[in-house]
């Protein structure tokens, strides 16, 4: 007797193969491969403090500007344990309200972002201080702008003894 011509009984086969190799159930499929509709973030958010900023060719930030970052809250008294920092070119659109209920929000600093990037129903300058909605909110220069101008960073930093050091 060849291999060729070994013949198993039906049943044999009905045992062997009773699991589908391909799943048929196509909406646990396309439940399991949408991406995640959550900001991801960096940091522990302690304190309620956003960070946004735009960096595509980064998670979050390079690392030359994540250091100068964490000088900046070091400066304030600051940890990442204490804020989230958001990467605004995530695929996902983010809006402030949303912001705020996730993160329980109570000041939002957007780097070299108009306020419409979240939504927000409002605009005023950079380097305003600006409350809204029980809510601080300050707009900057971006984190690379800062790091390389003497004038961006002194404006910045009036503005942080404003709100974190009365």
């Amino acid at each position: 007797m060849s291999l060729d011509n070994i013949q198993i009984p039906t049943s044999v086969i009905q045992d062997l193969f009773k699991d589908s190799l391909i799943d048929l159930n196509t909406e646990q499929t396309k439940l399991g491969n949408e991406p995640s509709k959550e900001a991801s973030f960096l940091g522990q958010n302690n304190k309620g403090i956003l960070l946004l900023v735009h960096s595509p060719n980064a998670a979050y930030l390079p690392d030359e500007l994540l250091n100068f970052l964490l000088g900046i809250l070091s400066a304030c008294k600051l940890s990442m344990a204490d804020v989230a920092l958001i990467n605004t070119a995530q695929p996902k659109k983010l809006d402030y309200e949303e912001l705020t209920e996730k993160f329980q929000a109570e000041k939002i600093f957007l780097f070299g972002l108009p306020t419409s990037s979240i939504g927000l129903p409002l605009d005023f300058p950079t380097y305003q201080v600006q409350t809204y909605n029980h809510q601080v909110y300050l707009r900057a220069a971006t984190l690379e702008e800062l790091e390389n101008n003497k004038e961006e960073k002194t404006k910045l930093w009036n503005c942080l003894k404003k709100i974190f050091l009365p």
